[in-house]
């Protein structure tokens, strides 16, 4: 898979940017598509639009290697701006919304700040959980400051089925919390893979599934019984696509038809030329199709499609 990235400024260089897609979309490039696409190449003709967010690592703390910790609540309003031009219909945050910090209550600070920021873009947001999420944190302060219930969870949308999972555990099954865990021991538990399981076979709807951590790896940022929950995916013969963050490179791979899309990471570079974030379409037919900003890959998958 070749990583196709670039620079975009300007209202015009977004709509130029969001509308590409990789070789196997090019039927839908076509005048009579361009036509329908807004200013930013977002398509108001889809059923859902969903905004999709990852590893946005904010903290009051000087900038580290490529992360630019304090430049993150800038780049978010640029990403909010976005959206509400897209008219979203949900909001999902992949993983990492705060970085470590110097006390519990700093941390606790950095997760009112950039989720007041956050929780100004949409009312229909979901939360998926991401090591530094709860470095020091418990999940159930975390999630208490967010407003959301469970760390996992489902929904139907549009005549699709989501699913978001947590693989913030240990693999001896304690979740992680108060610096109690090394970030590349990541485990989806017995619990949970069993709940996976059979709201896949409830559901007669197609599955999008988001997920912090990698479950098409093998490496350090993989989920490590990965290839257990993509069996449970596979043998669904539902799941159409799914989405992570973690690694902070684009990345995607196709495996057994279900398309793994690796976000761009918030936190990297300086400069809003180095942000990223996207907006995820699906349409009545089937088709999705990712709308990518600044640094995100824009992507497409037809109904039945195996490439992208």
């Amino acid at each position: 898979m070749r990583d196709q990235e670039s620079v975009r400024v300007g209202r015009r260089a977004f709509l130029k940017g969001s509308a590409l897609v990789l070789a196997s979309s090019a039927a839908l490039e076509t005048k009579a598509l361009a036509a329908f696409l807004d200013q930013d190449g977002v398509d108001p003709r889809a059923d859902l639009r969903i905004g999709l967010v990852t590893d946005l690592h904010y903290a009051d703390k000087p900038p580290a290697s490529t992360r630019y910790f304090r430049e993150t609540p800038k780049k978010l309003s640029e990403a909010a701006e976005r959206f509400q031009d897209s008219k979203l219909s949900f909001l999902v945050e992949l993983g990492d919304m705060i970085d470590s910090a110097e006390s519990l209550e700093a941390e606790r600070d950095s997760l009112k700040r950039i989720n007041k920021l956050f929780s100004e873009i949409a009312r229909d947001r979901h939360y998926v959980l991401g090591n530094h999420c709860v470095q020091s944190l418990t999940k159930a302060e975390f999630l208490d400051e967010v407003g959301q219930a469970q760390s996992y969870e489902s929904f139907d949308r549009g005549g699709f089925h989501f699913v978001t999972l947590d693989a913030c555990y240990r693999e001896d099954g304690q979740p992680y919390g108060r610096k109690n865990f090394t970030w590349t021991d990541t485990f989806v538990p017995d619990e949970q893979l069993k709940w996976l399981k059979a709201g896949l076979e409830k559901t007669d709807r197609p599955v999008v599934v988001f997920v912090h951590q990698r479950l098409d790896v093998t490496k350090n940022h993989s989920v490590r019984n990965a290839p257990q929950i993509r069996a449970i995916l596979e043998a669904s013969k539902k799941v159409r696509a799914v989405f992570q963050g973690h690694n902070h490179k684009n990345d995607y791979q196709e495996i057994a038809g279900i398309h793994y899309t690796t976000l761009r990471a918030m936190i990297e570079g300086s400069g809003p030329s180095l942000n990223g974030y996207s907006v995820l379409e699906t349409h009545a037919d089937g088709t999705l199709r990712l709308v990518g900003f600044r640094k995100q890959v824009a992507r497409h998958w037809a109904p039945e499609s195996r490439k992208a």
